[in-house]
C-alpha cells in the first residue's frame, strides 16, 4: 500500500559526479576548464545515465549511510555508467504478503518515477513456498528484492550492498565477459526511451521500439529462463499427461495421424502451443497496457518478452511431450494390434505420426491445466528467479 505522506525521495549523484563548473580532478576554473573527454570512462559528459530506485522500508535498515555505499560500489566496478541512486522509503504493501506482490508493486512505483531499474529492501520475511527467500529478482519487470531480516544479523550493510549490487548486474545481464562496450551499450538501451511521433501509427512506433532494443529483449527473455517455464506449472503437467495417456491406446489417434500427413500434424502442433501460451497470458491477465504515453516502450518491452518467454517454454513443453509420447508407443504398441485394430499397415513412420497426433492434442488439453493453475503460480513462473550464485 503506498503511502505519499511518508516517501521521502534522496536523489544522490553518484561517485566521480561533480556540481556545474567543477572539474573532475581540480577546482573550478570556469571558462578555462579544458574541455573533458568523451572517451574518458569516468567523465560523466558522455556516459549512459541509469536511474535506479531504490525502495527501502523504515524499518529496514539506515537508508542514508546504504545507498552512498552502493552508489560507489556501482561507479567504482562500472564506471562506464553515471549511477543515479534514488532513495524512496515506503514498505510498498502490508503483511500477508508474496514476494511476487512486492514486486509488481514495486514496478508500479517504477512508471510512475520514470525509473530505469528498481530495488525493494523489504523487512517483511518472506517465503516461496517453504523455502526462506533472501533475494529474488524479475528481469522483465526491472525489478530486485532483498529481504533484509533473511541475510543474518551481521554485517547487514556489507551484505545488503553486495546483493544490491549482484542484481543490478543480473537486471542489466552484466557479466565478468562483457567489454567496456558491451556495458555502455547495455546501459544505454536500458536509459534511451524512444520517443513517440506524432505522425507514426503503432505499428511504426513498435518497429522503432523492437528495432532499437533487440539486444535488450533478448536479455530480457533469457533471463526469464523459458526452457525452466512449465516445469513450474503442475496442473498443466498434470493434465497433458492424462491426456496424452488415454489418447495413445485409441485406434482413432492412430487413423487420424496417419490421414493427417505431416503439414496438417505440423499446424496442429503450432496451434497446441498457441492455445498453450495464450491461455497462460489471458488467464493470468499478463498482458498489460500502457497508462500514459511514457509508459509505451516499457511496457510494449513488457508485453513482448512475456510472449516469447511463453510460447519459447510451451514449445520446449511441447518437444518433451512428443518424446515422451513416442517412447511410450514404442512401448506400448506392436504391429499386430496396430494393423488389427487401425486397419493401418504397421511402420516407424506410422508410430512416429501417432506419437505426433498425441503430443499436439494432450497439449491442446493442456490449455485446459493451464486455465486452472492459479493467477499468482503462473506470473512467478513467468517472471521470477532467484540471482545466480556469484
Amino acid at each position: 500500500m503506498h503511502d505519499d505522506d511518508a516517501t521521502h525521495e534522496l536523489p544522490l549523484r553518484s561517485a566521480g559526479e561533480h556540481p556545474a563548473g567543477m572539474a573532475s580532478g581540480g577546482d573550478a576554473s570556469g571558462p578555462d576548464t579544458a574541455p573533458s573527454d568523451p572517451s574518458d570512462p569516468s567523465d560523466p559528459s558522455d556516459r549512459p545515465v541509469l536511474d535506479v530506485g531504490l525502495v527501502v522500508s523504515p524499518a529496514a535498515l539506515t537508508s542514508a549511510t546504504l545507498a552512498p555505499d552502493v552508489t560507489a560500489a556501482l561507479a567504482a566496478q562500472y564506471p562506464q555508467v553515471e549511477w543515479n541512486l534514488v532513495v524512496n522509503e515506503d514498505r510498498l504493501a502490508e503483511p500477508p504478503v508474496t514476494p511476487l506482490d512486492l514486486i509488481e508493486t514495486a514496478r508500479d512505483r517504477m512508471l510512475d518515477e520514470n525509473w530505469d531499474l528498481v530495488l525493494v529492501l523489504t523487512d517483511l520475511p518472506l517465503k516461496d513456498g517453504r523455502r526462506v527467500v533472501q533475494t529474488q529478482l524479475s528481469p522483465v519487470h526491472g525489478v530486485g528484492l532483498v529481504v533484509v531480516p533473511a541475510l543474518g544479523v551481521g554485517q547487514v550493510a556489507t551484505k545488503v550492498r553486495a546483493a544490491c549490487v549482484r542484481l543490478v548486474e543480473e537486471l542489466l545481464h552484466f557479466d565478468g565477459d562483457d567489454t567496456s562496450d558491451d556495458i555502455d551499450r547495455r546501459a544505454r538501451q536500458r536509459a534511451e526511451d524512444v520517443e513517440g511521433r506524432d505522425d507514426e501509427n503503432p505499428v511504426q512506433f513498435a518497429a522503432r521500439v523492437l528495432g532499437g532494443n533487440v539486444g535488450v529483449l533478448l536479455g530480457l527473455v533469457r533471463a526469464n529462463r523459458p526452457l525452466t517455464l512449465a516445469l513450474r506449472l503442475s496442473q498443466l503437467i498434470a493434465v497433458t499427461a492424462a491426456a496424452g495417456a488415454l489418447m495413445l491406446i485409441t485406434p482413432d489417434i492412430w487413423v487420424l495421424a496417419t490421414n493427417y500427413g505431416p503439414w496438417r500434424l505440423g499446424l496442429l502442433s503450432v496451434i497446441a502451443v498457441v492455445a498453450v501460451a495464450v491461455s497462460l497470458i489471458v488467464g493470468a491477465k499478463l498482458w498489460e497496457r500502457p497508462r500514459r504515453q511514457a509508459e509505451r516502450e516499457q511496457v510494449m518491452l513488457f508485453n513482448v518478452a512475456t510472449a516469447l518467454t511463453m510460447t519459447i517454454g510451451v514449445s520446449v513443453f511441447y518437444l518433451a511431450v512428443f518424446l515422451l509420447a513416442l517412447a511410450a508407443a514404442f512401448l506400448l504398441l506392436d504391429g499386430h494390434s496396430f494393423q488389427q485394430l487401425s486397419d493401418q499397415s504397421w511402420s516407424i513412420g506410422k508410430i512416429v505420426e501417432s506419437a505426433w497426433m498425441t503430443a499436439s492434442l494432450a497439449t491442446l488439453g493442456g490449455a485446459v491445466g493451464a486455465g486452472l493453475e492459479e493467477d499468482d503460480i503462473i506470473r512467478a513462473a513467468a517472471y521470477t528467479r532467484e540471482p545466480d550464485e556469484g
